[in-house]
């Protein structure tokens, strides 16, 4: 049997909304809202509905939903796809203009853990279906100016056809980072991604916030809180931690030799 410390993990694949921080609810909710009335629109996503819609992966593909579901006249405007993605731009600024009042500060764990895959040379990429600019705000708003370059590999918005819960993202950013999955692990937030990254063959620390805390997490390593810090150990839901408190490079080894066991 292997020891956990003869198991290498080489890159650890990040999600963004939800994951780095909680962007969601306070972050893309009330920008899609601004850009509403912006554009003269009396939609109004509260925070129930915005739950509802989560279960949509990507902006414009939700800006859609919405119209299909609950304002279908609208599905008659002229160039359609074009209004839509005007629409979406729009909220994407007011997005920006949001994390740039830093008003959007990262999750426990996430800097400590970022800073400490630096120093031990293990790769960092971003996963996610949320736009470029949306992802380079979030992270030189919290990490600093430069902290975008520290990533190996960002995998962002269009980039792919595919939306989670395909696996497409993290296919791309595996073959970018030129590592098999067998050396790698995501952290996600939700089921999509849980799915997403599952479909691709990484093994998934999940941790929860408000909106997927109800959601199936079959399959993850672990289901935590957050990522934990010292003086703010993380709550396990599932999965066995080996009674640590905070994710760090020895508890994802020691997660990625328990999956190695229980798959051998």
């Amino acid at each position: 049997m292997k020891s956990y410390r003869d198991n290498s993990v080489r890159a650890v694949l990040f999600d963004v909304d939800g994951t780095l921080a909680d962007t969601e609810r306070d972050g893309h909710r009330l920008a899609f809202n601004a850009a509403f009335k912006e554009l003269g629109l009396d939609w109004e996503w509260d925070v129930e509905l915005y739950g509802e819609l989560l279960a949509i992966t990507g902006g414009k593909e939700r800006i859609r939903h919405y119209m299909e579901k609950y304002a279908p006249a609208e599905l008659n405007r002229a160039e359609l796809d074009s209004w839509i993605a005007g629409l979406h731009k729009a909220k994407t600024r007011h997005y920006v203009a949001l994390l740039e009042r830093g008003e959007t500060p990262l999750r426990p764990g996430v800097a400590r853990l970022i800073h400490q895959l630096r120093e031990a040379k293990i790769k960092i990429a971003i996963a996610t279906t949320t736009t470029p600019e949306n992802v380079t705000s979030l992270l030189k708003s919290t990490l600093g100016e430069d902290s975008p370059s520290w990533f190996d590999v960002i995998g962002a918005g269009d980039i792919v056809a595919g939306k989670k819960p395909e696996p497409d993202i993290y296919h791309w950013v595996l073959e970018q980072l030129g590592l098999p999955a067998e050396q790698c692990i995501a952290v996600e937030d939700s089921e999509n991604g849980l799915r997403a990254s599952l479909a691709a063959g990484l093994d998934t620390v999940i941790t929860v916030n408000e909106y997927t805390r109800p959601q199936d997490f079959t399959g993850a390593a672990v289901v935590l809180s957050d990522l934990g810090e010292p003086t703010q150990p993380f709550i396990v839901f599932e999965g066995d931690t080996g009674g640590g408190g905070w994710v760090d490079t020895e508890l994802l080894a020691r997660l990625k030799a328990q999956r190695e066991i229980f798959t051998d």
